[in-house]
């Protein structure tokens, strides 16, 4: 498994030091686009409306766009200057909760950390110590230059870091459009939802849920290729450049001129006249 960070956990005087493998892969079907004419791969470029060319990476700089078409240009030195010292890689944990206590809504993303040399022991004392307790782990931890809120926690036998959103990031329920207040329900209509939820209700089993529209998907493209309808991307048409249109100028040019060019003219021949006899 990729090796994604290296760092410690720190909580108290312990520091553990761990290894970050990204514990959830996309499965999605990437579909490209192409051009329904001739077939070719649809070129996404970064172009500029105003000098109407495509600009290079290098020449690109970030901006805060603070209203319509005003921004705050931000060189990479001024970020730099207010990200906080990324000493170690630490996870520093903060507190200690009960997991039943965070809402799932704020829940992003799994990371399955790993034990690096020499920290094989604290990790089981981590997580011998989260399991017998009952409790997570509330950090902070900086991912891409970016300041995150995380729990700790023990994900089989294996201590996960997962990334939660700040509160701020969590917008508020009342600004939901159209959700109406307490809704009176007749007994009979409440008590059948009950019971169909009582039949429904079983263990959690992960395994039996399928992407059922991913499955399809495979099978469709397989179905399409073993039934040859493929198609081929086509090269672009290469563009002859400024030195081979001159050539070709030149050339038109200098054939132009042969066949302009006035012919010069023959001597004209004397002709000796016969003398009368």
């Amino acid at each position: 498994m990729h090796t994604m960070w290296k760092g410690t956990i720190s909580f108290g005087l312990v520091n553990i030091p761990v290894k970050m493998h990204a514990a959830t892969e996309n499965k999605n079907i990437p579909l490209r686009q192409l051009h329904k004419e001739c077939e070719s791969p649809i070129q996404y470029k970064k172009t500029c409306p105003v000098c109407e060319r495509e600009v290079e990476q290098d020449e690109i700089v970030k901006a805060y766009e603070y209203v319509k078409n005003k921004f705050v240009i931000l060189e990479e030195d001024d970020l730099k200057a207010i990200q906080k010292e990324q000493t170690d890689k630490a996870v520093e944990i903060i507190d200690f909760v009960k997991l039943e206590e965070i809402d799932p809504i704020y829940f992003d993303k799994s990371y399955y950390l790993s034990p690096n040399e020499g920290g094989v022991k604290a990790y089981g004392l981590l997580r011998s110590a989260l399991r017998e307790t009952g409790k997570i782990g509330v950090a902070k931890m900086m991912i891409r230059s970016k300041e995150r809120l995380a729990v700790i926690r023990i994900y089989e036998n294996t201590i996960v870091v997962e990334t939660i959103h700040f509160p701020d990031e969590v917008r508020q329920v009342r600004d939901v459009p159209n959700v109406p207040e307490e809704v009176e329900t007749g007994k009979k209509e409440l008590d059948t939802a009950k019971l169909l939820i009582d039949q429904l209700t079983t263990t959690f089993d992960p395994k039996k849920y399928e992407d059922e529209y991913r499955t399809e998907l495979i099978k469709l493209i397989e179905e399409k290729k073993g039934n040859a309808e493929v198609v081929t991307g086509k090269d672009k048409a290469k563009k002859p450049d400024n030195v081979t249109d001159l050539m070709e100028v030149l050339q038109a040019s200098l054939e132009k001129a042969k066949k302009d060019k006035p012919k010069p003219r023959q001597p004209k021949r004397r002709t000796t006249k016969k003398k009368a006899k």
